[in-house]
């Protein structure tokens, strides 16, 4: 009897964590746009607070270098982070660690999940509003589709959904 009674408290424990992780979740997309160019009206001070996706890989990058305060989800551990990397097809994230803003660019720091990769890499927006995730040194960054890891470019372009 003891022993469903302990086995009872743990699952509600263990549910109620659940529930309370979940609501952490961040909640938040910013601007949309009308199209994948990416051409919309953005504020100078605005311009890296985005959801910016690229089609091609089905990546996607989740940013707020001002606020810094971005959680990734199902890896709260972290706690707050300036922006992750993820992808459609894998459920392991990159980590942008630190990023300082310059103009219209952002220099990054981004490491996996694991801790045991890292590189160095400039986001800048483009005239055109699109962004160019340009890795500058380290480690290439890697995800995982149908069991085999497939090589993230040098440069990747985003728009902003």
């Amino acid at each position: 009897m003891k022993q469903k009674i302990v086995l009872t408290i743990m699952a509600m424990l263990a549910f109620s964590t659940n529930i309370a992780a979940q609501s952490n979740l961040s909640t938040t997309k910013t601007e949309t746009s009308p199209s994948k160019t990416g051409k919309i009206a953005q504020n100078n001070d605005s311009i890296f607070k985005a959801h910016l996706v690229n089609d091609e890989f089905q990546v996607w990058m989740d940013i707020d270098f001002y606020h810094n305060n971005i959680t990734v989800p199902r890896q709260e551990i972290f706690g707050e982070v300036p922006g992750y990397f993820g992808a459609v097809r894998d459920t392991r994230k990159w980590i942008v660690s630190d990023a300082s803003i310059k103009g219209k660019k952002a220099l990054l720091t981004i490491i996996n999940d694991y801790g045991s990769e890292d590189l160095k890499a400039e986001l800048k927006h483009n005239s055109n509003g699109t962004y160019t995730l340009t890795r500058l040194d380290g480690s290439t960054m890697k995800i995982v589709v149908n069991n085999k890891w497939v090589k993230i470019p040098k440069d990747l372009i985003f728009y902003c959904k």
